[in-house]
């Protein structure tokens, strides 16, 4: 079942096209990241899925509602949560407040709001500020009420921008474990983020957006495999040493330290002559690990510069 089908979107700002023929869903149940550099398209699109841009063709469903229809849209609205771009709580209202105030937009009933408010609050470590102004708040504070406040009618989709941007560690952590506990609940995220290690870590697949169009789609593994000889073997030997030469399927050979890295495009072949190398020369293998390209690598191989 897919949540977000998106056919053929295309969105111009006068005469600039913002984004061109973008095609994608999303499932129900998945993680699903949004990447791409400053100026390529992603707030754009983000933006015509909640309803709050209209394109200028293609189709938008979003949990089975048609998207430019504008009775349909407002029943798709009312089982979203959405953390825009730059959100903010209302600093002159508590942490409380700014929870009633969202779930009465919703539509919720008093006893409801309460339940649901104070849920929140502790699943978010802000109980115990609960009565305080928000203006009060740091950033990290201040960014998990945002998250409840979206997550305060139980939405079925939370469509999240940059959820972890600028934050402490501890912050950063908490929202990524709700965001892995929704998910475990049943529900559809789809997120942006410049966080290449978020998106490595959440995200089931990834869709990868350059000037205006989609230029690859997948999980984050199998794009990991278009980066060509960034596959590499580190190994460390006891005395260290190594002859490149005698590594067939070496592409290049880096020393550091205690350590060589061999970068390979089999990296069966690569341990097999590391091993018989260590055996040839009396060697003790300290340490012997397989080492990916990181989708911060993907990315930038995709994406080159990022000057769009």
């Amino acid at each position: 079942m897919r949540t977000i089908e998106v056919v053929d979107l295309t969105k111009y700002y006068g005469s600039f096209l913002a984004v061109n023929g973008v095609s994608f869903e999303v499932k129900k149940g998945e993680i699903f990241g949004f990447l791409g550099p400053n100026g390529a398209g992603k707030t754009t699109t983000v933006r015509t899925i909640t309803g709050v841009l209209r394109p200028s063709s293609g189709e938008i469903r979003v949990l089975g509602y048609d998207m430019l229809d504008e009775r349909e849209k407002i029943k798709a609205r009312e089982r979203m949560g959405i953390v825009p771009e730059m959100a903010n709580p209302y600093v002159d209202l508590t942490a409380m407040q700014n929870l009633r105030l969202m779930g009465e937009l919703y539509g919720m009933g008093r006893r409801e709001i309460e339940k649901r408010s104070i849920e929140l609050l502790k699943l978010f470590g802000l109980y115990e500020k609960r009565n305080v102004k928000v203006r009060a708040f740091s950033k990290g504070m201040r960014q998990r009420l945002i998250l409840a406040m979206a997550m305060i009618s139980d939405p079925e989709l939370l469509i999240l921008d940059e959820p972890t941007s600028g934050l402490d560690v501890i912050s950063a952590r908490l929202i990524k474990d709700v965001i892995r506990e929704e998910k475990r609940n049943g529900k559809t995220i789809f997120m942006t983020t410049h966080n290449m290690v978020d998106a490595n870590e959440l995200c089931e697949r990834i869709g990868i957006i350059r000037r205006g169009r989609l230029i690859a789609i997948d999980t984050p593994e199998k794009l990991k495999q278009l980066v060509k000889g960034s596959v590499s073997v580190e190994v460390s030997f006891e005395p260290m040493k190594l002859e490149s030469s005698s590594l067939s399927s070496a592409i290049r050979v880096e020393l550091t330290g205690d350590k060589a890295r061999i970068f390979t495009n089999d990296p069966d072949a690569t341990i097999r002559e590391l091993v018989h190398y260590a055996e040839s020369n009396n060697l003790r293998i300290v340490s012997l690990r397989t080492l990916s390209p990181s989708l911060e690598d993907v990315f930038i191989k995709l994406v080159g510069d990022g000057n769009d």
